[in-house]
C-alpha cells in the first residue's frame, strides 16, 4: 500500500517497525496468546529499538519523535499482534506521557530515562470496579498525613499491573462530586501496601498483561504527586485526548492485519475452479474493508497532525478512535467470514484479530463515551 503522506524519515520508521515485528513478534504470537504470557524481555528489546519512549525528548533518553511516527509504529506492530501494540500504546501514551506532560523536572529526570528505554515498564491507573466510564466517581482515596498521603482502595483493568515497575494512579483527595477532587501519584513497585492482583483471563489481547492494583494503607510522600493536589482528573482528561489517537492507531493496525490475511486467503483459496476473490460477494467485502481502513487512517493521521502542532484534539481524537475501533471490529469479522471454516480455527490469524479488535471499542473510553465527547464538542459549533 502506498503511503502518500510519508517522508523519508517516516518510511524508515515504518520499515524498522515492520522488520522488528517480523523478526521478534510474529514467531511467538500464538504461544504468548495461548499462555497469556507477557513477554517482558521483548519489551526490553522494543526499548532498545526506541519504541518505548517515542514521544520522549532525547534529553531524557527518548526518541524525540512525533505522533505521525508513533502512529506508524503502532500500526506496524499491531498489524502483527494487537496485544504487543496495546502494551506499547499503554506504556507510551499513559504512564510515560503523563509524567512527560505534567510532572516537574525532578520527577521527569528520575523516571523518564528508565521508562523511555524500558528499563522500567509503566502502568497507569484510573479505572475502578465501580467507576469505569464514570471516571469521576473514584472510591480509592488518599488522606493527608503530614508530608505523606495514606492511600486505600483498588484499581482494575490495569495494563502492566503485575510487571510494571512504576504506575501513575488517579486517587480521590476530596469529597465525591467536588471539583478538583482527584490527584495523580507516581507509585513505585515495592512501596509498602502497594500490590497487584491475579492476571485477568481475557477474550483477546491476551499477551498484554491486565490485573488489579491494591492500596492498603499505602504511605506515599507528597513529592510523588504530579502537579498540584486536585489536578489529577484534568490531567487524565487531557492525556486521554492523545491516548485515543494511540488506540485508533492500534485499531488501524489490527484492521490492516485482518484485511491483509483475508486478501491473501481470497487469492489463494479456490472454489468452483477459481480464486474466491473473483466472486463478487468476496471482492466487494474486501473493497469495503480497504476503503474503511483508508478512511480510518485519514482520521488518525489528521488527529496526529493536530497533536504535533499543539492544537486541541478532543473531537478529532474521539472521532478517530470511534471510527477506527469500530472498523477494526467490522473488518476482523469479515476476515473470519472470508476464511470460512478456517477462520474459526487457530491455524489462521483471522480469529486472533477478531478477538483482539473488540477491546479497541472499550479501552480508553467506550464507543458510547466517544460519541458523548464528539456530541459535546460539535454542540459548541451551534
Amino acid at each position: 500500500m502506498l503511503h502518500t503522506y510519508e517522508n523519508e524519515q517516516l518510511a524508515l520508521v515504518r520499515e524498522s517497525a515492520r522488520q522488528f515485528a517480523k523478526d521478534f513478534i510474529k514467531p511467538h504470537i500464538m504461544d504468548w496468546d495461548e499462555k497469556q504470557f507477557f513477554p517482558v524481555e521483548l519489551f526490553k528489546k522494543i526499548g532498545q529499538q526506541g519504541f518505548m519512549g517515542i514521544l520522549v525528548p532525547e534529553a531524557y533518553n527518548g526518541s524525540g519523535l512525533g505522533y505521525q511516527e508513533y502512529i506508524t509504529i503502532l500500526d506496524e506492530i499491531s498489524k502483527v499482534c494487537g496485544s504487543i501494540g496495546l502494551s506499547v500504546a499503554a506504556h507510551n501514551s499513559l504512564c510515560t506521557n503523563h509524567i512527560l506532560s505534567f510532572a516537574n523536572e525532578e520527577q521527569k529526570r528520575r523516571y523518564l530515562p528508565k521508562l523511555a528505554t524500558a528499563e522500567w515498564i509503566g502502568a497507569w491507573g484510573l479505572t475502578e470496579t465501580g467507576s469505569g466510564s464514570d471516571a469521576g466517581g473514584l472510591a480509592t482515596t488518599a488522606v493527608k498525613d503530614g508530608d505523606y498521603y495514606i492511600i486505600n482502595g483498588s484499581k482494575t483493568f490495569i495494563t502492566h499491573a503485575i510487571s510494571g515497575d512504576v504506575a501513575v494512579v488517579m486517587v480521590r483527595t476530596g469529597e465525591k462530586g467536588h471539583k478538583r477532587n482527584v490527584t495523580a501519584f507516581i507509585m513505585e513497585k515495592g512501596t509498602p501496601g502497594f500490590s497487584a492482583g491475579q492476571k485477568i483471563d481475557k477474550l483477546g489481547m491476551r499477551a498484554s498483561e491486565t490485573a488489579s492494583l491494591f492500596f492498603d494503607n499505602c504511605r506515599v510522600h507528597k513529592d510523588q504527586v504530579i502537579g498540584e493536589e486536585g489536578d489529577g482528573f484534568v490531567q487524565a482528561l487531557k492525556l486521554l485526548d492523545g491516548g485515543r489517537i494511540s488506540i485508533a492507531a492500534l485499531s488501524l493496525g489490527i484492521a490492516r492485519g485482518a484485511y491483509e490475511c483475508a486478501l491473501r486467503y481470497a487469492n489463494e483459496r479456490e472454489q468452483f475452479g477459481q480464486p474466491i476473490f473473483n466472486f463478487q460477494d468476496v471482492g466487494f467485502k474486501l473493497a469495503d474493508m480497504a476503503t474503511k481502513i483508508e478512511a480510518s487512517e485519514l482520521l488518525v493521521r489528521q488527529a496526529g497532525q493536530l497533536k504535533n502542532e499543539g492544537l486541541k484534539v478532543t473531537k478529532e481524537g474521539a472521532m478517530a478512535k470511534l471510527y477506527a475501533s469500530e472498523v477494526a471490529v467490522e473488518v476482523s469479522n469479515e476476515s473470519v467470514q472470508i476464511h470460512g471454516g478456517y477462520g474459526f480455527t487457530k491455524d489462521f490469524p483471522a480469529e486472533k484479530f477478531f478477538r483482539d479488535a473488540k477491546l479497541c471499542t472499550i479501552g480508553e473510553g467506550t464507543s458510547a463515551i466517544q460519541k458523548m465527547v464528539i456530541a459535546r464538542e460539535i454542540k459548541k459549533d451551534v
